[in-house]
Protein backbone atom coordinates (compact mmCIF):
# COMPACT_ATOMS: atom_id res chain seq x y z
CA UNK A 1 0.00 0.00 0.00
CA UNK A 2 2.83 2.41 0.78
CA UNK A 3 4.34 1.91 -2.70
CA UNK A 4 0.99 2.85 -4.26
CA UNK A 5 0.90 6.03 -2.19
CA UNK A 6 4.33 7.04 -3.48
CA UNK A 7 3.24 6.39 -7.06
CA UNK A 8 0.29 8.72 -6.43
CA UNK A 9 2.64 11.30 -4.94
CA UNK A 10 4.92 11.02 -7.98
CA UNK A 11 1.98 11.50 -10.34
CA UNK A 12 0.71 14.51 -8.40
CA UNK A 13 4.14 16.11 -8.53
CA UNK A 14 4.39 15.54 -12.27
CA UNK A 15 1.24 17.62 -12.76
CA UNK A 16 2.07 20.28 -10.17
CA UNK A 17 4.03 22.57 -12.50
CA UNK A 18 2.86 21.93 -16.07
CA UNK A 19 4.44 25.18 -17.31
CA UNK A 20 7.69 24.81 -15.41
CA UNK A 21 10.31 22.10 -15.77
CA UNK A 22 10.56 20.10 -12.57
CA UNK A 23 13.85 18.19 -12.53
CA UNK A 24 15.46 19.00 -9.18
CA UNK A 25 13.49 18.68 -5.96
CA UNK A 26 14.29 19.08 -2.28
CA UNK A 27 12.59 16.96 0.38
CA UNK A 28 12.78 18.50 3.84
CA UNK A 29 10.84 18.66 7.11
CA UNK A 30 10.15 21.15 9.87
CA UNK A 31 12.19 19.25 12.46
CA UNK A 32 14.18 16.02 12.85
CA UNK A 33 12.61 12.56 13.03
CA UNK A 34 9.63 13.28 10.78
CA UNK A 35 10.62 10.76 8.11
CA UNK A 36 11.87 13.04 5.33
CA UNK A 37 14.72 10.71 4.33
CA UNK A 38 12.38 7.73 4.08
CA UNK A 39 9.99 9.78 1.96
CA UNK A 40 12.84 10.96 -0.29
CA UNK A 41 14.14 7.41 -0.75
CA UNK A 42 10.74 5.93 -1.54
CA UNK A 43 9.78 8.76 -3.86
CA UNK A 44 13.05 8.36 -5.76
CA UNK A 45 12.45 4.61 -6.08
CA UNK A 46 8.88 5.16 -7.29
CA UNK A 47 10.11 7.62 -9.90
CA UNK A 48 12.81 5.23 -11.11
CA UNK A 49 10.26 2.43 -11.39
CA UNK A 50 8.31 4.57 -13.87
CA UNK A 51 11.23 4.31 -16.27
CA UNK A 52 12.94 7.62 -15.49
CA UNK A 53 16.65 7.96 -14.74
CA UNK A 54 16.77 9.24 -11.16
CA UNK A 55 19.50 10.53 -8.86
CA UNK A 56 18.99 10.70 -5.10
CA UNK A 57 21.37 13.10 -3.35
CA UNK A 58 21.95 13.21 0.40
CA UNK A 59 22.13 16.95 1.15
CA UNK A 60 21.67 16.45 4.89
CA UNK A 61 25.36 16.91 5.63
CA UNK A 62 24.96 16.91 9.42
CA UNK A 63 22.93 13.75 10.17
CA UNK A 64 22.88 11.68 6.96
CA UNK A 65 21.01 8.37 6.82
CA UNK A 66 20.24 7.86 3.12
CA UNK A 67 23.35 5.71 2.66
CA UNK A 68 22.16 3.46 5.51
CA UNK A 69 18.75 3.02 3.90
CA UNK A 70 20.40 1.66 0.76
CA UNK A 71 23.31 -0.05 2.50
CA UNK A 72 26.08 1.76 0.63
CA UNK A 73 29.25 3.61 1.61
CA UNK A 74 28.98 7.21 2.78
CA UNK A 75 32.30 8.21 1.18
CA UNK A 76 33.51 10.09 -0.75
CA UNK A 77 30.02 11.53 -1.11
CA UNK A 78 28.74 15.02 -1.87
CA UNK A 79 31.17 16.71 0.52
CA UNK A 80 34.02 14.94 -1.24
CA UNK A 81 32.95 16.52 -4.52
CA UNK A 82 32.22 19.97 -3.07
CA UNK A 83 35.63 20.01 -1.37
CA UNK A 84 37.33 19.16 -4.65
CA UNK A 85 38.51 15.72 -3.60
CA UNK A 86 36.40 13.68 -6.03
CA UNK A 87 34.62 14.04 -9.37
CA UNK A 88 30.88 13.65 -9.86
CA UNK A 89 31.48 10.28 -11.50
CA UNK A 90 33.42 9.11 -8.46
CA UNK A 91 30.68 9.98 -5.95
CA UNK A 92 27.75 8.43 -7.85
CA UNK A 93 26.82 4.94 -6.65
CA UNK A 94 24.23 2.58 -8.17
CA UNK A 95 21.46 1.16 -6.00
CA UNK A 96 19.53 -2.10 -6.14
CA UNK A 97 16.63 -0.20 -7.77
CA UNK A 98 17.04 -0.14 -11.57
CA UNK A 99 17.40 3.41 -12.83
CA UNK A 100 18.18 4.87 -9.42
CA UNK A 101 21.64 6.19 -8.55
CA UNK A 102 22.65 7.73 -5.25
CA UNK A 103 25.18 10.24 -3.96
CA UNK A 104 25.79 9.88 -0.23
CA UNK A 105 26.53 12.94 1.90
CA UNK A 106 30.16 12.11 2.63
CA UNK A 107 32.08 12.93 5.83
CA UNK A 108 30.45 15.60 8.02
CA UNK A 109 32.16 18.93 7.22
CA UNK A 110 32.75 21.83 9.63
CA UNK A 111 30.83 24.21 7.34
CA UNK A 112 27.79 22.47 5.78
CA UNK A 113 25.82 25.62 4.91
CA UNK A 114 28.83 27.24 3.25
CA UNK A 115 29.48 24.14 1.14
CA UNK A 116 25.85 23.96 0.02
CA UNK A 117 25.94 27.64 -0.92
CA UNK A 118 29.21 27.37 -2.82
CA UNK A 119 29.77 27.75 -6.55
CA UNK A 120 30.65 24.05 -6.61
CA UNK A 121 27.12 23.17 -5.45
CA UNK A 122 25.58 25.26 -8.20
CA UNK A 123 27.83 23.62 -10.77
CA UNK A 124 26.93 20.20 -9.34
CA UNK A 125 23.17 20.77 -9.68
CA UNK A 126 23.53 22.09 -13.22
CA UNK A 127 25.59 19.05 -14.20
CA UNK A 128 23.33 16.36 -12.73
CA UNK A 129 20.13 17.90 -14.09
CA UNK A 130 21.61 17.38 -17.57
CA UNK A 131 22.42 13.72 -16.90
CA UNK A 132 19.23 12.66 -15.09
CA UNK A 133 15.49 12.97 -15.65
CA UNK A 134 14.85 13.66 -11.97
CA UNK A 135 17.16 14.68 -9.11
CA UNK A 136 15.79 14.36 -5.56
CA UNK A 137 17.72 15.96 -2.70
CA UNK A 138 17.24 14.85 0.89
CA UNK A 139 17.87 18.01 2.91
CA UNK A 140 18.30 18.88 6.56
CA UNK A 141 15.24 19.96 8.61
CA UNK A 142 14.24 23.55 7.87
CA UNK A 143 14.00 24.84 11.43
CA UNK A 144 17.19 23.23 12.71
CA UNK A 145 19.72 24.89 10.38
CA UNK A 146 19.83 27.08 7.27
CA UNK A 147 21.03 24.22 5.03
CA UNK A 148 17.59 23.30 3.65
CA UNK A 149 16.74 26.89 2.77
CA UNK A 150 20.02 27.16 0.88
CA UNK A 151 19.27 24.06 -1.20
CA UNK A 152 15.62 25.05 -1.67
CA UNK A 153 16.69 28.27 -3.35
CA UNK A 154 18.70 26.26 -5.91
CA UNK A 155 16.15 23.57 -6.83
CA UNK A 156 13.01 23.60 -8.99
CA UNK A 157 10.68 22.65 -6.14
CA UNK A 158 10.46 21.73 -2.47
CA UNK A 159 8.38 19.13 -0.64
CA UNK A 160 7.76 19.60 3.08
CA UNK A 161 7.28 16.48 5.22
CA UNK A 162 5.29 16.74 8.47
CA UNK A 163 4.54 13.96 10.93
CA UNK A 164 0.86 13.27 11.60
CA UNK A 165 -0.08 14.07 15.18
CA UNK A 166 3.46 15.13 16.11
CA UNK A 167 4.54 18.17 14.12
CA UNK A 168 3.03 21.25 15.82
CA UNK A 169 0.94 23.40 13.50
CA UNK A 170 3.06 26.43 14.41
CA UNK A 171 6.24 24.57 13.46
CA UNK A 172 4.84 23.57 10.06
CA UNK A 173 3.73 27.14 9.37
CA UNK A 174 7.10 28.52 10.42
CA UNK A 175 8.91 26.01 8.23
CA UNK A 176 6.75 27.08 5.29
CA UNK A 177 7.56 30.75 5.98
CA UNK A 178 11.30 30.04 6.13
CA UNK A 179 11.14 28.27 2.78
CA UNK A 180 9.17 31.13 1.25
CA UNK A 181 11.78 33.59 2.52
CA UNK A 182 14.38 31.51 0.67
CA UNK A 183 12.30 31.89 -2.53
CA UNK A 184 11.55 28.17 -2.57
CA UNK A 185 8.93 26.84 -4.97
CA UNK A 186 6.85 24.89 -2.44
CA UNK A 187 5.15 22.03 -4.27
CA UNK A 188 3.18 20.67 -1.34
CA UNK A 189 3.20 18.68 1.88
CA UNK A 190 3.55 14.99 2.65
CA UNK A 191 1.68 14.04 5.81
CA UNK A 192 3.77 11.16 7.12
CA UNK A 193 3.25 8.33 9.63
CA UNK A 194 -0.53 8.33 9.52
CA UNK A 195 -2.12 5.59 11.63
CA UNK A 196 -3.71 3.53 8.87
CA UNK A 197 -6.17 1.92 11.29
CA UNK A 198 -7.77 5.32 11.70
CA UNK A 199 -7.83 6.15 7.99
CA UNK A 200 -10.63 4.92 5.77
CA UNK A 201 -8.55 5.36 2.63
CA UNK A 202 -5.64 3.48 4.26
CA UNK A 203 -2.94 5.58 2.60
CA UNK A 204 0.27 6.00 4.52
CA UNK A 205 0.94 9.33 2.89
CA UNK A 206 -1.32 12.06 1.62
CA UNK A 207 -0.29 14.82 -0.71
CA UNK A 208 -1.99 18.18 -0.92
CA UNK A 209 -1.23 21.67 -2.10
CA UNK A 210 -0.83 24.47 0.41
CA UNK A 211 -3.64 26.32 -1.30
CA UNK A 212 -5.94 23.39 -0.56
CA UNK A 213 -4.82 23.09 3.07
CA UNK A 214 -5.32 26.72 4.03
Amino acid sequence: MASEAFRILRTNLQFTSPDRELKTMLVTSAGPGEGKSTVAANLAAAWAQSGERVLLVSCDLRRPIIHRIFGISNTPGLTGYLAGRASIEEVIQPTSVPGLDLIASGPVPPNPAELLQSKAMGQFLRAVREDYDVVICDGAPVMAVTDAAVVASQTDGTILVVEAGQTPREAAIHAKELLEQAKANILGVVLNKINVRDQKNRYYYYYYRYSEAE
